[in-house]
């Protein structure tokens, strides 16, 4: 007889009889894993589809075709050509009109009409509307940076509470000893909470920095457009004062310029 015959008669013969032999442990599928993060893990999972959302929407918003869209800057040009600057500044100020250049030029040409210096200053106020517009769109993209920012630190909070509960069923248990499978859950929640807010910080941030690129590309874009369009009001500015309104050419005096002749001197 062979040997693993001898072994098997052997375990049978051992083995009581009706005896159930122990189905193998079942494994945990991801979405099981996900859901073992508890509270904390469900608003970190909240937080990955807000923060899609908002990839969505700016990726949609912060394009050249949104900020300047070709028809704005067509018209915008026409009516700035012709010199009709409060036909300008109402188009700009039409809510239909809305987008990143006419806010700007809005700005700008309002308070150019305003200013003694009228359009002298013109490329100074484009800039500071621009510069406020940039600022504004930085603003609407920090709400990703925050979650960058807090999804880590909610996964650390899960850890923090996965160990304290740990400890608790340690300090709980008769001798100071527990099992495996009561530290399980406890110890699930500090690693699972963890990994949620690190998957979704690190794609948050890489979204966070590539937008704030895009909107300084961007705007640089929208500013080689705003020169070309505001040059059609600064070449019509005067570069000289006007004169004085009655203010006539001196004429010289009769005589003036001719030499005056000396006392005593003989007559020509």
């Amino acid at each position: 007889m062979t040997t693993s015959v001898q072994l098997a008669l052997s375990f049978a013969a051992v083995q009581p009889a009706g005896a159930a032999v122990d189905p193998p442990p079942e494994t945990k599928s991801l979405l099981d894993h996900i859901l073992s993060g508890g509270p904390i893990g469900y608003t970190i999972i909240g937080l990955s589809f807000v923060l899609v959302g908002l990839i969505i929407f700016h990726l949609i918003q912060i394009r050249e075709s949104k900020l300047a869209p070709g028809d704005v800057v067509g018209e915008l040009d026409g009516l700035l050509e012709s010199g009709d600057v409060k036909g300008a500044l109402a188009y700009c100020r039409n809510p239909a009109n809305d987008c990143f250049l006419t806010r700007m030029f809005a700005s700008a040409l309002a308070r150019c009409s305003r200013s003694p210096f009228g359009f002298l200053e013109l490329r100074s106020a484009l800039e500071e509307a621009g510069q406020e517009q940039v600022a504004r769109l930085y603003r609407a993209v920090d709400a990703i940076g925050l979650i960058a920012a807090v999804a880590p630190m909610l996964g650390l909070l899960g850890t923090v509470v996965g160990m304290v509960s740990a400890f608790e069923t340690i300090s709980t248990t008769e001798g100071g000893f527990a099992r495996p499978d009561e530290l399980a859950g406890s110890i699930s929640i500090a690693l699972i909470t963890t990994v949620l807010g690190l998957i979704v910080a690190i794609p948050a941030t890489a979204v966070f920095s590539f937008l704030r690129n895009r909107i300084d590309s961007l705007a640089s874009s929208v500013a080689d457009l705003t020169e070309d369009i505001s040059a059609h009001l600064e070449s019509a500015s005067p570069n000289k004062a006007p004169s004085k309104p009655g203010a006539q050419t001196r004429r010289p005096a009769p005589g003036a310029g001719q030499p005056t002749p000396v006392k005593g001197a003989p007559a020509p």
